[in-house]
C-alpha cells in the first residue's frame, strides 16, 4: 500500500466518532473487544466491524494472549498522518504570514490616500 493509501485509509478510519473513541482508549492501553464495547450502546459485532476498520488502516493490532485478542494503539499510520498535517500546516501558516503582510499594506496605502 502506498503512503498514499495509507493516508486515506487513516482518516477514512478517524473520521467515525467510535472510532476515535476506540483509539482514544487504546491510547491508554491495550483493551480487549468486550473492554472497547462496554461504553458503547452497540453490539459487539459492530464493535468488531470497527476493529476491522481501524485493523486495516494499520491503526490497531490485535495480539493472541491465551482465549483473548487484545487490541492495541499502533503509532506509526498516526505518525504519518501527522507527518503530513504538519508539512502542509507550514505551507497554510506561510500563506497567512504573507496575507497578514498585504493587508499591513493596504490598510497602510488606505491611511495615506485618506490623508490627502
Amino acid at each position: 500500500m502506498s503512503t498514499s493509501d495509507h493516508l486515506s485509509a487513516t482518516f477514512a478510519a478517524l473520521a467515525d466518532p467510535t472510532r476515535r473513541a476506540i483509539m482514544a482508549r487504546l491510547a491508554r492501553g491495550e483493551a480487549t473487544v468486550s473492554e472497547l464495547a462496554r461504553p458503547f450502546d452497540i453490539s459487539q459485532p459492530a464493535i468488531s466491524r470497527h476493529l476491522k476498520v481501524l485493523e486495516r488502516a494499520g491503526l490497531i493490532s490485535r495480539g493472541l494472549d491465551a482465549q483473548s485478542r487484545p487490541c492495541r494503539f499502533e503509532a506509526r499510520r498516526l505518525e504519518e498522518a501527522t507527518d503530513w498535517m504538519v508539512r502542509y500546516r507550514a505551507q497554510w501558516e506561510g500563506s497567512f504570514d504573507r496575507l497578514e503582510v498585504l493587508l499591513a499594506e493596504m490598510k497602510k496605502e488606505k491611511g495615506r490616500a485618506s490623508k490627502k
